[in-house]
């Protein structure tokens, strides 16, 4: 072909590519966040590999069997939310992040180099890191979930706009101020800043914030138990304050009666005793509860008669402050104090000072949990997870109210904080350790499950070879277990991988050659259990309807994972 012709083609080519350019840009929102994309080496890595785990042997931690197991994965980040969209899609109630905050400390690495304060490309690439990741979280939360993201001024305003991009403005929930820092940051020019900031936003419409519980330990002084060790506070019926006077058409202005040689009280039937909401000045106002409760607190045991200075009063137990309230926008308990709460427990636990910068405070990340769910049995994910406070959190709360939650933590190991801190911290919070003071401090109790991402390259995501899928099949057998929840493996040879739990059993067959898939199938319908059976296939449910049975459920792979990672790799 004559050099101008090639020269007129790849002319044409260009401007079909520019015209490609300018329909994104035409598209763009003209209020809004943009900036300019800078690619990670992670994300790079992922059009040419698979993300994959594999388990470390020797740091399980298994102190209570029918406890469910926790999770920590080490490695990037980006990699592990990209396993995570295939293990565990839809599943955590909880999301909780704590990014690195990009104000010019050196303790933060990605793009294969530290982001400089004098960077003129810093905002953009602390954006550009954030989006990657939030991404990947949004898929990972399940359809009531709600999502938590802390970050400082620095970057407040982008981190906003980002998230209302990715969730939708309807789906910012509240925005709390926390004061971390009592004392406050002191700077030549600027205010001392005190607080940080905790971002919620739900994945759905129609999800809500958390009620949240009051801190019964700081409200002893009118909080009560009652004989089952259910906390309240006693509260007069008649309603005070705002809103509180009857008018014409009030329907809780109305007589309750009281039996007094029997303590019975009705709303219904007329006892000796009438008592209406009159207070001692003789204005008329309305109970805080309607007729139809009445008779039902009596029945609880939630009303009762007082006698008072004024006469007989009707009180009633209030759960409210117990049962929990809608969470505020500024937190200022003394124990969200960073230094007190934070530096000082992970020092206490590790032993030494100074192993981690900066960890949050261990209440402030137990009520930021709260906020987003109530649910006893909540699978909590952090993937910034650093010195493991989001996981002590999960098993503290666990310890106060006899739960089940589940954590899924993801560090790197820049510095060996992994191993060293993450790992260290709730393998000390579950099994117990000694204080500095030689003070013996007893575990949490719970298990753990530790991995390590790793990379399979299979040269091109979008047309991946016949060679990469079962290089990827024989690999993926931990990552298919942990999706299973069937940690334990139990048999492999070159045909085959077995994993179980109490409650079911995962097999994969790794070989196109099907020589020894029917003696497999029988192994696992003798055993008589439930059992997920991944069978490698080159099509889409190839063996279903072959194997299939009461017992046995039919996967193909690897097909399922590496459709998972075009679609977030936009391959």
């Amino acid at each position: 072909m004559p050099a101008e012709q090639t020269t007129q083609a790849e002319l044409i080519l260009k401007i079909a590519e520019l015209q490609g350019e300018i329909k994104k840009l035409q598209q763009r929102k003209k209020y809004g966040l943009v900036w300019e994309e800078k690619l990670e080496d992670v994300v790079l890595q992922c059009q040419s590999n698979v993300p994959i785990l594999k388990g470390v042997k020797g740091k399980e931690i298994k102190t209570v069997l029918e406890k469910p197991t926790n999770i920590l994965i080490e490695g990037d980040n980006y990699h592990a939310l990209s396993v995570l969209n295939y293990t565990h899609k839809g599943a955590f109630d909880v999301i909780y992040v704590d990014p690195p905050y990009n104000t010019g400390a050196r303790d933060w690495k990605y793009n294969n180099d530290f982001v400089d304060s004098e960077d003129p490309y810093k905002h953009t690439k602390w954006i550009s890191f954030m989006e990657h990741r939030l991404r990947l979280m949004k898929g990972l939360l399940a359809d009531d979930g709600i999502c938590c993201v802390t970050v400082d001024d620095y970057e407040m305003p982008r981190l906003w706009m980002l998230m209302e991009e990715i969730f939708g403005e309807d789906n910012h929930l509240g925005t709390a101020a926390i004061r971390i820092n009592p004392g406050g940051r002191k700077t030549k020019r600027s205010l001392a800043t005190q607080h940080e900031y905790a971002l919620f936003f739900a994945k759905s419409a129609n999800t809500q914030v958390a009620k949240v519980v009051k801190d019964i330990i700081d409200k002893t002084h009118s909080y009560k138990q009652d004989n089952d060790g259910c906390w309240f506070e006693e509260r007069n019926l008649r309603k005070e304050g705002q809103d509180s006077l009857a008018t014409d058409d009030s329907d809780r202005f109305y007589p309750i009666y009281i039996n007094s040689r029997t303590g019975e009280i009705s709303s219904v039937r007329k006892f000796d005793i009438k008592i209406l909401p009159i207070d001692t000045q003789g204005q008329k106002r309305i109970w805080r509860r309607g007729k139809a409760d009445i008779d039902k607190l009596y029945k609880e045991g939630d009303i009762f008669v007082k006698k008072t200075k004024h006469g007989v009063q009707l009180y009633f137990k209030f759960r409210g402050g117990v049962e929990g309230e809608t969470p505020k926008s500024f937190w200022d308990d003394v124990r969200y104090s960073a230094s007190e709460h934070g530096t000082q427990i992970l020092d206490e636990i590790l032993g030494n000072t100074g192993c981690f910068p900066f960890p949050k405070s261990l209440w402030a990340v137990i009520d930021c949990i709260k906020v987003c769910s109530q649910k006893t049995d909540a699978l909590v994910l952090d993937f910034f997870a650093g010195s493991g406070t989001t996981g002590h959190a999960v098993l503290e709360l666990n310890k106060q109210d006899e739960g089940n939650r589940r954590f899924v933590l993801c560090t790197n190991n820049e510095n060996n904080i992994c191993e060293e801190v993450t790992f260290e911290r709730i393998k000390r919070v579950i099994k117990g350790y000694e204080s500095k003071k030689g003070e013996k401090i007893d575990g949490l109790g719970g298990n753990l499950s530790y991995y390590k991402t790793a990379l399979v390259s299979v040269e091109k995501l979008q047309r991946v070879s016949d060679e990469a899928k079962i290089k990827v099949t024989y690999q993926a057998g931990e990552m298919i277990a942990l999706r299973e929840d069937t940690p334990n493996e139990v048999e492999k040879n070159d045909w085959w991988q077995i994993f179980a739990s109490e409650e079911k059993t995962t097999a994969i067959y790794f070989k196109e050659d099907k020589e020894k898939l029917n003696d497999l199938v029988k192994k696992l319908v003798q055993a008589q259990k439930t059992t997920i059976l991944y069978i490698f296939s080159w099509g889409k449910n190839e063996y279903k309807n072959e194997f299939s049975s009461k017992f046995i459920r039919i996967e193909d792979i690897p097909d399922p994972i590496l459709e998972v990672y075009k679609e977030i790799n936009r391959a």
